[in-house]
């Protein structure tokens, strides 16, 4: 049994190629640049030429592709897109056309795309080209029998609702719904509606199944990329030993920390990166082991949101245990919280990778002996 198992960041892509019947360490994997860092260059260089771009495909990531577009416009260059990939830059198309960009049908960006002045550059967060070219460059069989991708979703805010405060209202009933990292990971059917960016991986996955010769129903898996690194610290075994712990998944853009009792939640929150430093995520972290926490502390100094369940802890209960992931987690090294650096199977950078496996395993009982095996 093949998975392939994709988690989507800002900064990289992880990918691991999973076979049943290895040991975990043996199967394959990749760290490469991330879709939006990669179509961030391809704009970047057509504005270094003053060309013309045109973007298609589905909604993606933004972040450096969003700004890089943005910079090409402003530098007076014009920027085409589509509608569905026009939804990466903005739900709400209006504001996109106000970013200076020209919002174009399909059959129009169809024949443009044939126009030498313009730039085609498609938007995806999952290159199923790419990976199967990477994969049979090392004489590797691409077809699968499931897949396994995460990303990072604000979902799509209605006009005049935060984005931020649209996630963290979703992520609280979810957490309401079912405390455990896996409840933020779905079968492609049950994706929710207002989740569009995996609702959009799970239409570029087709094209995985057919061009590797998989078969088209081959179970796909979609997660947020956050809640897989959780999970995947959890494949430690120092960290799964705890009976209450701190998962802190400290990423390039977003920092989420779930806090755990006896495998439940019973607080988190999420929080921007870069408006963070060392102090400020240690009082979260205390607050959020406290459950002192709240939501309008994290809200309004930029972050998405928190959320404390129960009656918090006796005073003078000592600190959890502080399991970090993530690459930014030298943001936590020599604090006085005493971080541990959660490293799943030796690999730090796949624990989303290993966080989407366990979750897969959860989700489709009947594959879950081949997955259990490796992990365990």
């Amino acid at each position: 049994m093949r998975i392939l198992a994709v988690d989507v960041g800002t900064g990289t892509q992880d990918i691991l190629f999973f076979e049943s019947g290895k040991t975990i360490e043996n199967n394959f994997k990749l760290v490469m640049p991330s879709p939006t860092i990669i179509v961030a260059e391809h704009i970047t260089r057509a504005t270094a030429r003053g060309q013309a771009i045109l973007l298609t495909g589905v909604t993606m990531g933004g972040g450096p592709s969003h700004w890089a577009a943005r910079d090409h416009a402003l530098a007076g260059y014009k920027v085409a897109v589509t509608q569905e990939a026009g939804r990466t830059f903005d739900d709400d198309l209006t504001q996109i056309e106000r970013m200076g960009f020209e919002i174009i049908e399909d059959g129009e960006a169809a024949r443009r795309a044939q126009h030498p002045g313009w730039q085609h550059i498609e938007l995806q967060d999952f290159d199923a080209q790419a990976i199967i070219t990477a994969l049979r460059a090392f004489d590797l069989d691409p077809s699968v029998e499931g897949l396994a991708i995460a990303a990072f979703d604000h979902g799509a805010a209605p006009p005049g609702v935060s984005d931020r405060r649209f996630r963290f209202d979703f992520i609280e009933q979810t957490v309401r719904r079912q405390p455990v990292p896996s409840a933020f990971a779905y079968p492609a059917q049950d994706t929710p509606a207002e989740l569009t960016r995996l609702r959009s991986i799970a239409k570029s996955s087709a094209r995985y199944l057919q061009l590797s010769g998989s078969s088209p129903d081959a179970p796909l898996l979609l997660m947020d990329t956050g809640s897989a690194a959780a999970l995947g610290a959890l494949e430690d075994p120092l960290v799964r030993a705890q009976s209450e712990s701190i998962l802190c998944n400290i990423g390039n853009f977003h920092t989420l920390a779930f806090h755990l009792l006896q495998g439940q939640i019973v607080g988190i929150f999420e929080h921007h990166t870069g408006e963070i430093d060392r102090f400020r995520l240690e009082q979260m972290l205390l607050k959020l082991a406290n459950g002192t926490l709240t939501n309008r502390e994290v809200f309004d100094t930029s972050g998405h949101g928190a959320l404390i369940l129960g009656d918090g802890r006796p005073n003078g209960a000592p600190f959890p245990f502080l399991a970090v992931t993530g690459p930014r987690r030298e943001m936590l090294r020599g604090s006085t919280l005493k971080p541990y650096e959660a490293t799943p199977h030796g690999d730090m950078m796949l624990a989303g990778c290993f966080g989407l496996l366990r979750a897969f395993a959860d989700r489709y009982p009947r594959m879950a002996g081949g997955i259990e095996a490796a992990l365990l």
